[in-house]
């Protein structure tokens, strides 16, 4: 009895070894191929559970998904001549299974290291036939397309690989360059502020003399309605005082006279030098009682 048990375990340890040898699990997120003696025989194995020979066959696992490459900064002449520092990423997948492993050994690091080869020499290339403000703004994304799809294709046909995006993450300017760079804006800047001010200085200096000139005009025109105004006062005035002395002579010039009184004697230190029987004192002297 203890020997058969004994027997099936062991050939329950067999059957597991063998089939740990025998078969193989591909996931969703993997791609494989199936080596011979290191001979590809099957170039694109699909998710699933697979048999293989044992010692025979060997199976090389990929990450099917979308893998990012960070590379570092580098340093890019512009058409200008001008230093930038230029922070790019690649977005790939493997689409030749067989291709990939057969370039790379299935090592990401050599197809990293050989990406990152062609990117810098295309954005060195990109970078070298441009402005700094078309690959600023201007052009940066018609950039990012034609290195997108020239790299694809040698990609395609040299590592198996798909270039999905590339991207410029950040542009910058070299530490030596920075400074430089700033202190030409800040002048530029300067430049406008003062043609800014100059042209406000002459545009209130117009303001200014056109309201001077429009005062003068205003005032002008009130001392001339001003001066009508009284003429017709004055005319009006003359018109009732001959009407008055039309109408009573003696009594108008008593009126007269009694004004002159009032305005020659209203202060206290006026001084006349008349002879008693001036006219001037006509009616005053009238009106002295008679002895």
């Amino acid at each position: 009895m203890k020997g058969l048990s004994f027997s099936i375990l062991f050939a329950a340890l067999i059957a597991v070894l063998v089939a740990s040898q025998t078969l193989y699990v591909v996931k969703e997120t993997q791609r494989a191929v199936v080596l011979k003696f290191g001979e590809i025989v099957d170039a694109d194995v699909r998710p699933g559970l697979h048999f293989k020979i044992p010692v025979v066959n060997d199976v090389k696992k990929f990450d099917s998904r979308i893998l990012t490459m960070d590379s570092r900064p580098q340093r890019y002449l512009t058409l200008e001549k001008k230093a930038v520092i230029v922070d790019s990423y690649v977005k790939w997948k493997i689409e030749s299974v067989a291709k990939f492993y057969q370039a790379t050994s299935g090592d990401e690091f050599v197809a990293n290291r050989v990406l990152s080869s062609r990117v810098d020499t295309g954005l060195r290339n990109q970078f070298g036939e441009r402005t700094m403000n078309e690959v600023v703004s201007g052009q940066r994304d018609q950039l990012m397309t034609e290195l997108r799809d020239n790299l694809d294709k040698v990609a395609q046909s040299e590592l198996g690989i798909k270039i999905v995006d590339i991207r410029v993450k950040r542009i910058e300017l070299p530490p030596d360059v920075s400074e430089s760079v700033y202190q030409r804006m800040r002048t530029e800047r300067e430049r406008e502020a003062r043609e800014h001010r100059s042209k406000g200085l002459e545009l209130a200096e117009g303001i200014r003399a056109d309201a001077d000139r429009q005062r003068v005009v205003l005032e002008a025109e009130a001392q001339r309605d001003a001066e009508m105004i009284r003429g017709d006062g004055d005319a009006q005035a003359a018109a009732i005082y001959s009407k008055v002395y039309k109408q009573d002579p003696e009594f108008y010039d008593f009126y007269r006279s009694l004004q002159a009184y009032r305005d020659s004697f209203e202060g206290k230190k006026d001084l006349f030098v008349l002879k008693p029987d001036s006219e001037f004192f006509k009616y005053l002297n009238s009106s002295t009682p008679s002895k």
